[in-house]
C-alpha cells in the first residue's frame, strides 16, 4: 500500500478514535527543565486531535510571526497555534525555545503522532514541525511557501534533523 493511502488510512482510524473518545483535555504541563522519566507513548487522543488539526492547516500560507490560519504560520506559530487549539496548551513561541520544552526527548525511530522534530545546525535549533506518522511531519518551511506535509527521509531534512521531543 502506498504511503499516502497507509496515511490516509491511518488519519481516518484516527477520526473514528476521537469521535468515539469523551477523554477531557489535561492541563498545561511544564515548559522548560531536562526530563529524567521513561520514553512514553503520547496520550493518544491528544495526539489525533493535534495531528487531525495540523493535516487540515496544510495549504496555509507561509508567514514570518504568523501565528493564525488567518494571518498564515511561521513554523513554530504552527506548532503553538495548534497545541493551543486543540489542547489549551500553551507552549514557548520559539523554535528555540519549544527545543527546551520539558519532555522526554525521542529517539527517530520511536516517534509518535504528536511529537515535535526539531532541525537546525549543531546546537542550534531553528525548525521545528509535528510528527504525524509514516514518517512524516507537517511544518511551514518558508517565505513564499505554504504549510505542507514533508518526509523526514528527505536527504535536507535528514541532514539537519536535531531531535524530537514528546510534550504530551
Amino acid at each position: 500500500m502506498p504511503v499516502s493511502a497507509r496515511l490516509a488510512c491511518t488519519t481516518l482510524l484516527a477520526l473514528g478514535l476521537v469521535a468515539c473518545s469523551s477523554r477531557p483535555p489535561v492541563a498545561d504541563r511544564p515548559s522548560a527543565g531536562p526530563a529524567a522519566q521513561p520514553v512514553r507513548g503520547g496520550d493518544p487522543f491528544q495526539a489525533t486531535s493535534v495531528t487531525i488539526r495540523a493535516l487540515g492547516l496544510v495549504g496555509t500560507p507561509y508567514r514570518y510571526g504568523g501565528n493564525t490560519p488567518d494571518s498564515g504560520f511561521d513554523c513554530s506559530g504552527l506548532v503553538t497555534y495548534v497545541f493551543a487549539d486543540m489542547l489549551d496548551l500553551r507552549l514557548p513561541r520559539t523554535s528555540r525555545e519549544l527545543a527546551r520544552v520539558q519532555g522526554p526527548k525521542i529517539a527517530p525511530e520511536r516517534l509518535s503522532s504528536g511529537d515535535l522534530v526539531f532541525f537546525g545546525s549543531g546546537a542550534d535549533v531553528w525548525h521545528v514541525g509535528i510528527y504525524v506518522g509514516e514518517g512524516r511531519f507537517v511544518h511551514a518551511p518558508s517565505s513564499g511557501g505554504t504549510v505542507r506535509l514533508d518526509a523526514l527521509s528527505n536527504p535536507y531534512w535528514q541532514r539537519h534533523y536535531s531531535g524530537a521531543k514528546r510534550v504530551l
